[in-house]
This record gives structure tokens, sequence and C-alpha cells, in this order.
């Protein structure tokens, strides 16, 4: 069947069902049409026959009210250039340039480019650097900058390397009689998968920032790279005022930068949230089946002992992971993080 049969088909299907019935709002009723559009199709119908009810109901362009090519370039341009300005900012921007056009006008320009969303401009202003080499200005650099934040506080984490970004979080394990509460810390490399967890008896910035000393940091120094990097959720454990509070001044003094997740999203630290559960079905809820554990020293050996499991016997189907085990994939990478540290070291010489 033609593309012009499946156009006029149902437009004729009602008027030979409206004569066969004999009644017209029980034909239109089934065919899903208006009174009103029936009795159009049967004028168009007796006027033109078949040909005239193609395309009937498809409004067609004015292009007489079509903006100028050359404003309409301006517009396309602006969008690339200040891509988190908002149709409405762009029109009062444009017109102290001489160039007249309502933010109606700026929307409509937009859609017919495909750029009436933030996302979409920043799509076709790294299209244009990716093409044309360009120099980024101070806005558009700043654009992008919050376009690679809003990525991560939604889980789409970009990482390169072991070091280039690690994910920390609180899991509250259970209550132990004797004991009480039970939480968790973990941290995870986004780009290998090793991970770590320590215990505590409550959760507060000392601990998340003893987690980091104890555990983590200790670790990147034996392999000789830096940790760049931690994503971590909202919660006071991790954020406050840097000048008391405990885990902000670390990651002050050892010159880690902090990235966080959505407001009132937790869960957008996915890698940590799949490694929890991960961790609940293979460790704790076995664990606590098998054994009574009166201290958090005895349960914390166990931990340990599933986490050197975790780390170097389990393969893991991480992105970079390849069915490798995390540490097997750290040690494979690591050279990638000490050519970008290298690289960091030295900048390019003009000539």
């Amino acid at each position: 069947m033609t593309q012009t049969k499946k156009l006029i088909q149902p437009k004729l299907g009602v008027l030979k069902l409206a004569e066969k019935l004999g009644n017209v709002s029980e034909a239109c009723k089934v065919m899903g049409y208006s009174r009103d559009s029936f009795y159009r199709f049967q004028k168009l119908y007796e006027e033109g026959g078949e040909l005239a009810l193609k395309e009937i109901s498809r409004s067609k362009p004015l292009l007489k009210n079509r903006i100028e090519p050359d404003i309409e370039a301006a517009v396309v341009a602006y969008a690339i250039d200040e891509p988190a300005h908002g149709q409405t900012r762009a029109s009062n921007e444009l017109r102290k340039k001489g160039i007249s056009i309502s933010p109606a006008g700026v929307r409509c320009v937009w859609l017919r480019h495909e750029l009436h969303t933030f996302q979409r401009r920043l799509k076709a202003l790294e299209a244009k650097v990716a093409q044309d080499g360009l120099i980024l200005t101070e806005g558009q650099v700043a654009a992008l900058e919050r376009k690679k934040q809003d990525e991560e506080s939604k889980g789409e984490i970009e990482t390169h390397h072991p070091g280039y970004l690690g994910a920390q979080d609180t899991y509250y394990v259970g209550h132990i009689k004797g004991v009480g509460k039970i939480y968790q810390q973990t941290f995870i490399d986004t780009y290998s998968r090793v991970a770590f967890a320590k215990l505590y008896d409550r959760k507060n910035a000392l601990v998340a920032a003893d987690m980091l000393n104890d555990k983590v940091l200790p670790f990147y120094q034996e392999q000789d790279i830096r940790l760049l990097r931690i994503l971590t959720d909202r919660g006071t454990e991790y954020c406050g005022d840097r000048s008391h509070h405990e885990y902000q001044l670390y990651l002050n003094i050892e010159d880690i930068d902090h990235t966080k997740t959505k407001a009132k999203s937790p869960q957008t630290n996915g890698i940590c949230e799949r490694f929890h559960r991960t961790i609940q079905d293979e460790f704790y809820a076995i664990a606590f089946r098998k054994k009574m554990y009166g201290t958090l020293e005895q349960l914390q050996e166990d931990l340990d002992i599933w986490m050197e499991k975790y780390n170097n016997d389990r393969p893991h189907s991480g992105r970079y992971c390849f069915g490798k085990t995390p540490m097997q994939t750290f040690k494979d990478s690591i050279n990638l993080a000490k050519e970008k540290e290298l690289e960091s070291h030295f900048e390019p010489v003009n000539t």
C-alpha cells in the first residue's frame, strides 16, 4: 500500500461506513472522527474524489511568516555561543545587537534546528568544537562543566583511569545486640571497581574522613597514584561548613575535589548502591545466619576476608573490567593514571 493510500483509506472508510450503517454519528464514533470532519471529508470527496482527501488535515507552513535567514542564523549562532541562556535571555541580548525577535520566535528557530533544550544546545556546541576546533568562551566552559556535574549527579559518571573518581557512601548494616547500630563506610574506585569497606557504630564527618585516611589514601599511595575526586551524596557526614567540617577539611588537606549527587536523590550514586546490594546478598545475609557477632571487630574481620575475595578473586562486569577482577583491572590500567599525571607536569612547548 502506498503512502497516499494510507492517508486516504481512513477518511474514505468513515464515508463508506456511514453509508452502510445509515448513521453518521455511529460511523464517526467507530472510526474516531468528529461529525464536522465527516462532512468536510464528504464535501471534498464529492468535489474531487479520493485524491482530494490526501493530506487535508496537515497544516501547511506559511513561509511568508518565516523570519529572515540572516536573523535565523544569528539566533542559531547565539544558541551555540551561550547554550545556558533561555529564549527570553536570548531575545533580550539579540535586541541589544539590533536583531529584533521575540522569545517565542527564538524558540521556533531553536525547534527547527533542534536547539530548544539546554542539553541539545550543549550537544551542538560539542560538535562545533570537535569539527572546527573553537576556542571556548568562559560561558561555554561553564555550561560544559555544568553538564558534566549534572551527568555525574544523575549517575552518568565520567571516569578515565584509576584514581580519577572515587565514590563514597554510608550503608546501614543493622543492629547488633550489645553493640547497637552498625554503619558501613563504602569507597569504590569508579574505573577499576576496587572497593573498601569499614564498619562504625555511628555516621558522622569524622568516621567518613577516617575511612579515607585508614584504608583508601594508603592504598593509592602504595600504588603511587593520586585520588583526584570523590563523589558522595549530600548527607551531613559529607557536606558542611569547610571551616569546621572534618570531612571537608580532610579533602582540602589532601587536595581532593568533591562532587555531590543530585539533591534529595542519594540513589543517584549508583555504583555504591549496586555494591551495597551485592554485599548484602553475598556477605551480610549469609554471615548473620551462620554466626553470632558480639563485637564490631569480629564482624570487621569477616568483612575484610570477603572484601579481599571481592577485589582479587571475583570477576566483575564493570564497564572497564571486561570480566577481570577489580584489582587486576586496577593493575592493568594504572599506567593510564601515571601517564595522565606525567602530562599534567609538563606543558606543551610552542614552537
